[in-house]
């Protein structure tokens, strides 16, 4: 008995039973988990995203603060700043958007005439396996009952479109006041952490700062320059609505890799109602923004990588979109960075420590 104990395989298999039995317990408590997620994600969300602002907002404000500006001042400044800003573009673009979309309104009869068309004539075609014909037709019905699903949900749930324009409307403040008193809660932080570890958590604190920041404020003004890109190039060929589609394609280039797909899918769609030609260009257009985004605009811009290997990115975006959909997938590279960093700093406290 005592030889078995000591093999190595029997610890493994121990291990290996206590792991599974751990798993099947909390899969058993798997919807209670899933209620707290939600009460939680309702309750936090706000908080999250008014903290993310702050960290983008933090840098400027601290640099008006060193030049004797008062935080509170400073904080008001970059509303008043950013208000103005806000309202100029708006007033400008607006116009644009409703001219846009009303012309889509206008022309949808005609889009889905020339994608039925579109479709017949893929159906009509001999050299196409019947097995193939069903599937699309399958494919489009059900995309056609997700679309009217998804209408009918919206309808049916206004109170949650209220709660979402609620809490649009309470992150600014939030956002103010974290970034009014950000160097007091950081201090605060600091005073919890023991004497003998605050060295090694400042030290955390500012790599992950390092890993992130430019990161996250780059990531902003680069979506930014690839949606113009987007919108001179989609004038260039002559796409329809090509500010309201190189919009999309600002908002998803946040996602790495997979956000440029995401963004140019909208515009091959609306290109497909056209001409085969005019789907040739639209992909040319975003090869050509991505090209530039990579090569050219984000190191210039971002500066430095969070080296991460992209099996890992990829990786982190399929877990963030299974948490939390599209705002999981724009906040898990950023996340994994920051966990990245905190293990790493763990590891090495533990190999000091060995070493002692």
């Amino acid at each position: 008995m005592e030889r078995l104990t000591k093999s190595r395989l029997f610890v493994w298999l121990v291990y290996i039973i206590m792991g599974l039995l751990a798993l099947y317990l909390l899969l058993l408590v798997k919807p209670i988990f899933i209620h707290l997620y939600v009460f939680l994600r309702s309750i936090l969300a706000p908080f999250i995203i008014a903290m993310i602002v702050s960290y983008v907002l933090n840098p400027v404000v601290t640099m008006l603060h060193e030049r004797k500006v008062p935080r509170t001042a400073a904080v008001l400044l970059i509303y008043a700043v950013f208000c103005a800003a806000l309202a100029v573009i708006l007033v400008n673009v607006i116009p644009m958007f409703k001219e846009q979309m009303d012309e889509l309104n206008r022309h949808v009869p005609d889009l889905t005439y020339r994608a039925e068309s579109l479709v017949s004539d893929l159906n009509n075609t001999s050299f196409l396996p019947d097995s193939i014909r069903d599937g699309m037709n399958k494919s489009i019905y059900q995309m056609e009952k997700k679309l009217s699903d998804t209408v009918s949900h919206f309808i049916n749930n206004i109170g949650s479109v209220v709660n979402a324009v609620f809490i649009a409307f309470i992150i600014p403040f939030l956002a103010f006041y974290i970034l009014k008193d950000f160097d007091l809660f950081e201090r605060t932080i600091i005073t919890y952490v023991p004497k003998s570890h605050r060295k090694h958590t400042v030290r955390l604190l500012k790599d992950i700062d390092t890993a992130l920041g430019s990161y996250i404020r780059g990531q902003f003004i680069v979506c930014i320059i690839v949606g113009i890109l987007a919108y001179i190039g989609y004038i260039i060929i002559g796409l329809p609505y090509p500010l309201l589609l190189a919009s999309i394609v600002s908002v998803t280039n946040i996602i790495p890799y997979l956000g440029p797909f995401f963004g140019a899918a909208p515009a091959l769609l609306v290109a497909s109602t056209i001409s085969m030609k005019m789907v040739l260009f639209v992909v040319i257009v975003n090869m050509a923004c991505q090209v530039l985004e990579g090569n050219v605009v984000s190191p210039q811009v971002v500066g430095r990588t969070l080296h991460i290997h992209p099996l890992a990115i990829i990786f982190a975006l399929l877990v963030g979109g299974e948490i939390a959909g599209i705002v999981g997938m724009i906040l898990a590279v950023p996340i994994f960075a920051a966990l990245k960093v905190i293990v790493q700093h763990i590891f090495a406290y533990y190999v000091r420590r060995k070493t002692i």
